[in-house]
Order: structure tokens, then C-alpha cells, then sequence
């Protein structure tokens, strides 16, 4: 067992987010850092230090504008220089003073065919990197009753996806991620996992939604969700994050590290761990007072040991629990697993891999920080919207 597990967990692939490694606040102040990436390239370097150190996120996702160059095909080769490939491609249509109103569902015409578009720019992005997955969230909705037809806004989403959708390749995906509020305060176009699920089903199998796992009211079940998603064969990836009270899109595990393990529970359950099944690993968080790079490699710890943890549920035990109706005893099987420290685990794992077995520790000793604070002076740093 302990062989199966420690192969699961070096097969395990996590994602970064180019943006986290940017400049990034809340809505009333940006805080800059030293040594900030100040474009792309240095974006991939940072990520691929991350990799290097954690061996188990070997890709980058990118932003659109935000990592916009000439040539992604020459990105890719630069990615794949540096240890690393390009991951998702995230879409943005919430940052023009055009999209006041919306993108997609915007009532102007020619408002929704720039956002389009865009979005089609971003399938012919992916046919330059070889991405695979197209990354959609809309801040699209209202703010008061009445602003807009509910009705025809769904129609105008649904004909849009559909028309991107179709662009698709053979080989890609479209991630459909939802969000239950803000900036549109009223009523978001696509607030929840059965909006987004049902848009899925209408365009097809290459459809598939992307649970951020803060996106949600107080209280909401997520690890109910993955279930149902992955027993529709309709969850395609996550946005991990962590929040208190709403969008915080802290660290993952920050706020309640024990829905991180039930969520992988029910991942490891399912059988859809490993790459081969579909489902991509992604951390979606912004750094705004801490420093950047230690902060994406606790994120991937933090995956990691809620894995493990998932990982070591004894299966046979829970399900004998379950079966004869023994509650206290099926919690106590995945009590006991979540109590587990797996760090000395993981720290096998990574010396098995050729790794520090404290991958943070390892990062302040190399003297990268230091190196990326003196060498990036000058230029613009990349932000929100760079």
C-alpha cells in the first residue's frame, strides 16, 4: 500500500497561475513586491523554480491579455526550455469599459461579438502552445432587478459558448467556470455548478465545468458537488483557493484544510487522481501580501498532504462502516486519515525523487530571491491588467 501511495503521489500534477506570481491586492490597493516578473518569460522562470523544487507542476496557465506576445510559439519553446509547459488559457473579458454590461450576454451586438472574439482568439492561442484546456469565467450579470432579461442573457451565453465551443480541436476542452457573485451583484449569469453543468450538456462532451473552490454561498457542500460531477463525468478541473468569507482567493487550504481533504477524498475515490483522468489540478490565488513564490510552493504542499491524507483512507474499512449503517465508525475512518501527519511521507517522496524534502527550505538556500530582486529592476511589473 505504501508503494501504491507514494506513486500516486509522484504522478500527481498540480498547475500554476502565471498571474499569481504578478503583482495583485485587493479592490482598493495593489501591493507591489521586489523582484515582481515583468513579463511572461519571467513569469515561466518562476514557475518553472516551483517545479523544480516540488516535481509535480510542470505547467504554467496562462492569462489572455495578460501574457499576450507575438510569437507563443517561441513561449513554448522558451516553457519548455525552462523545465515547464503552458497550461490552460484564461480568457478575460471583465476588464473593458465595454463589458460594463456584460461580455457575452452584453445586450449590444457589437459589444458581445468583440468578447467572442477574443474568446476565439484565445482557441488560436491554444492551437500555437498546444494547450489544451480553454478556461471561461464571466463576470457577466446585473446589479438590479429588472436591467436585463435573465431569459434572453442565458440565450445570448449559450449561443456564444456554442460558437467557441465549435472552434474547439480535436484535442481541446472548454472549462466553464461559475461564480456566485461579484462584480454583478444582483444576478451572475453563471453562478453555480448546475448553471454551468447545464450549458455542458448542451454543447457537448468536449464541455466540461471548473469548480473554483471559493465561488460559492457560506456553507455550500463542495466535496457534494465533485461527486455529482465526477459521477457525470462533467468535472474537468479546479481553481484551488481558500476563503473566509467569500472570493478570498487565498492559499489553498488556509481556511479549512479539512474540506481540502474531503474534496480529494472524494477525488481518490473516484479514481481520478491521476492525469490520464481528466481532471487538471490548478491553483487560482493572488498573492497580495505575501511573498510569491514560497507562497505557490506551500499551495502545492498543501495539495499534497491533503492527498496523501485522502490517499490513506482505508477503503475497505469505510465501506464495511457504511454498508452496516456503523456512523460513527465510517467517520472515524476518514477522522483517522485526516489526523495523519503525512509530511514525513511526502519528505520520502521527494528525497525518492531527487528533491529537498522541504521544498521552502530549499528555495530560501538557493538564493533565487535575491538573484530575481537584483536582476529585474527596471521595466513595468506585471499586475492585474499587465
Amino acid at each position: 500500500m505504501n508503494d501504491e501511495l507514494k506513486v500516486a503521489l509522484r504522478g500527481q500534477r498540480i498547475e500554476t497561475p502565471s498571474w499569481a506570481y504578478a503583482n495583485s491586492g485587493t479592490r482598493f490597493k495593489v501591493f507591489a513586491q521586489a523582484g515582481v516578473p515583468r513579463n511572461p518569460e519571467e513569469k515561466i522562470a518562476d514557475a518553472a523554480v516551483v517545479h523544480r523544487l516540488t516535481g509535480v507542476a510542470p505547467t504554467v496557465a496562462l492569462h489572455i491579455p495578460w501574457d499576450r506576445v507575438d510569437d507563443y510559439a517561441a513561449l513554448s519553446r522558451y516553457a519548455a526550455d525552462q523545465g515547464v509547459g503552458l497550461g490552460a488559457i484564461n480568457a478575460n473579458v471583465f476588464q473593458e469599459d465595454d463589458y460594463k454590461l456584460g461580455s457575452v450576454t452584453n445586450p449590444d451586438p457589437a459589444v458581445r461579438r468583440k468578447a467572442i472574439d477574443h474568446l476565439l482568439e484565445c482557441v488560436d492561442i491554444m492551437d500555437a502552445t498546444g494547450s489544451r484546456d480553454l478556461k471561461l469565467w464571466f463576470s457577466d450579470g446585473t446589479n438590479y432587478p429588472g436591467q436585463d432579461s435573465v431569459r434572453a442573457r442565458q440565450d445570448r451565453l449559450a449561443e456564444a459558448l456554442r460558437e467557441v465551443y465549435d472552434r474547439l480541436g480535436e484535442h481541446q476542452r472548454m472549462l466553464l467556470e461559475y461564480k456566485l457573485f461579484e462584480p454583478a451583484f444582483y444576478m451572475t449569469d453563471v453562478p453555480d455548478w448546475g448553471t454551468a453543468y447545464a450549458h455542458c450538456l448542451a454543447l457537448g462532451p468536449k464541455a466540461v465545468v471548473c469548480i473554483d473552490t471559493g465561488h460559492h454561498a457560506p456553507g455550500t457542500n463542495i466535496e457534494f458537488i465533485v461527486a455529482v460531477l465526477l459521477r457525470a463525468g462533467r468535472l474537468g478541473a479546479f481553481d484551488f483557493n481558500s476563503r473566509f468569507y467569500a472570493d478570498d482567493d487565498l492559499m489553498v487550504g488556509a481556511a479549512d484544510p479539512f474540506q481540502l481533504f474531503r474534496i480529494m477524498h472524494e477525488i481518490v475515490s473516484a479514481g481520478a487522481l491521476a492525469p490520464e483522468a481528466g481532471i487538471a489540478f490548478m491553483l487560482d490565488q493572488c498573492h497580495n501580501i505575501e511573498p510569491k513564490i514560497p507562497a505557490i510552493i506551500r499551495s502545492v504542499l498543501n495539495v499534497q498532504e491533503a492527498t496523501a491524507k485522502a490517499l490513506l483512507v482505508d477503503a475497505a474499512a469505510l465501506a464495511a462502516a457504511q454498508y452496516s449503517g456503523d456512523v460513527l465508525a465510517a467517520n472515524s475512518v476518514l477522522m483517522d486519515a485526516f489526523a495523519t501527519d503525512v509530511r514525513p511521507l511526502l519528505a520520502d517522496v521527494r528525497t525518492e525523487m531527487n528533491l529537498d524534502p522541504d521544498p521552502v527550505a530549499a528555495y530560501h538556500r538557493s538564493g533565487y530571491a535575491e538573484k530575481i530582486i537584483a536582476d529585474r529592476v527596471g521595466g513595468e511589473q506585471a499586475g492585474w491588467g499587465a
